[in-house]
């Protein structure tokens, strides 16, 4: 059985504070490090994993280092920058609330997630969806058959795979809330990808 383990990184201070992330060099925060060593050890007895990887960002770095010394000694990871959350350019660092105020170009009733919005100094939703197509066929031609590997990755790059494994567009598949933070999104690779389960989080049971 050939499996995929998704995993939105930890808690990280702007998360809680409702701000526009992006590509910001932001950490976890002590709520953030406890999902993460959760989530390693929840790993470490549930499963046998040949692979790690791992967006660049200091986010997910740090998530999948915690989550790695909680298993016991999962694979080092692979970081790759493709796997980062969307660039929001001038957005990124303001709450959320702020934007239509700060940013007129800024509909209030939509997501900037939508593709309604490009931000300058920042990545079109096209742009974005490209990178995301991108990065996830690399992942997949990257796990051999019969191997467990874990992805750590961001909120909107998990939405648009799941737009992606069930047939949605962009604009319905960024729309809907990001998972929960260090929760995993399983899919089987034997034969046509499957999800199996969408913003999971098995370690706190």
């Amino acid at each position: 059985m050939t499996t995929l383990l998704l995993v939105r990184h930890g808690e990280t201070p702007w998360n809680r504070e409702g701000r526009v992330q992006g590509w910001a060099a932001t950490g976890l925060t002590d709520r953030g490090h406890e999902q993460a060593q959760a989530l390693g050890a929840w790993l470490g007895a549930a499963h046998t994993v040949d692979r790690v990887l791992a967006s660049d960002l200091e986010r997910t770095r740090v998530t999948a280092a915690t989550a790695r010394e909680a298993a016991g000694g999962l694979p080092e990871p692979t970081l790759e920058p493709s796997l980062r959350e969307r660039g929001f350019g001038v957005y990124q660092g303001f709450p959320a609330e702020e934007m239509v105020d700060r940013f007129p170009e800024y509909d209030r009733s939509n997501s900037i997630l939508t593709l309604d919005v490009d931000p300058l100094n920042g990545e079109s939703v096209e742009a974005f969806l490209d990178r995301v197509e991108r990065a996830w066929q690399g992942v997949t031609d990257a796990v051999a058959d019969g191997e467990t590997a874990v992805v750590v990755t961001h909120g909107g790059v998990l939405k648009l795979v799941l737009g992606m494994l069930t047939d949605r567009q962009p604009r319905e598949a960024l729309g809907r809330a990001s998972p929960p933070n260090c929760s995993v999104t399983e899919v089987r690779l034997d034969g046509d990808p499957e999800l199996i389960r969408f913003g999971a989080t098995p370690w706190r049971d």
